[in-house]
């Protein structure tokens, strides 16, 4: 729930999850599309699919219990080498590199003198996340979700606040003088007349009901016809919607 969706907007529809599906087997019991109508509006509703695609896994393979193995963590639907690094290494206490946005900006900054990091995560900055972990799994641990809180509270992509920084003394970025950011411009994530808007539009109309919708109807939703075919045809692709006749819709494993 946590990736790309700040922490504020996520807790409570994470504690809403928990109350609900405490264990992987409940939420493997139940349609995927019930996970996707309690995500409500996170944003990027295929990862809804995923957490309950990584239940039906867990309670398929591991008698629903999540492994303490990186290896069989990633093997899971929707876990990257990210989310199986930090299960591992805070749920498990094994020795691994996590390494979030704001990890990447710390080792920007205090490292390689850089006032950000590259658009996207590269074999360079995993090797120097690699080589900066204590050899201590425990140490590594702490010094992971330390170098996240500093990235998050202090060392901040905008406004850093470098008298605060334990590490400024030490600092390549500060001790070069602060240079402004020299890469290629930031990508920002538009909203408002895309295709991502849209499929949200359709999704929320989808989940406010308990019964299927026809196209039609979701149609007059969204004033761009083609933009809302191409949309829902997305959907359709992605398995988020299902047709449960022609020219009806509804969330995918739902019943009247």
């Amino acid at each position: 729930m946590l990736q790309q969706t700040p922490v504020a907007r996520v807790l409570p529809v994470w504690a809403e999850w928990l109350a609900r599906w405490p264990e992987p087997r409940d939420l493997a019991a139940v349609a995927p599309g019930e996970a996707v109508r309690a995500w409500g509006r996170l944003g990027y509703p295929r990862r809804a699919l995923r957490l309950h695609g990584c239940a039906v896994a867990l309670t398929e393979r591991h008698d629903g219990a999540v492994p303490a193995d990186l290896g069989a963590l990633r093997a899971l639907p929707g876990v990257g080498q990210y989310t199986a690094a930090a299960v591992g290494a805070f749920a498990f206490g094994i020795r691994a590199a996590v390494v979030d946005t704001n990890v990447r900006r710390v080792h920007a900054r205090a490292v390689s003198g850089l006032a950000l990091p590259a658009p996207s995560l590269t074999a360079a900055e995993l090797t120097l996340a690699e080589a900066l972990l204590p050899e201590d799994p425990a140490i590594a641990a702490r010094w992971s979700v330390a170098v996240m809180e500093l990235g998050a509270l202090v060392c901040t992509a905008r406004s850093p606040d470098c008298s605060r920084c334990p590490l400024a003394a030490h600092c390549t970025w500060v001790a070069t003088g602060s240079p402004a950011y020299a890469g290629p411009p930031r990508r920002t994530q538009a909203w408002h007349g895309t295709d991502r808007q849209c499929r949200g539009v359709i999704i929320a109309e989808l989940r406010s009901s308990a019964r299927p919708i026809s196209v039609g109807d979701l149609a007059e939703h969204w004033p761009d016809n083609d933009q809302f075919a191409r949309s829902l045809s997305g959907l359709l692709s992605d398995g988020l919607v299902e047709q449960v006749e022609p020219g009806w819709l509804q969330l995918p494993g739902l019943t009247d």
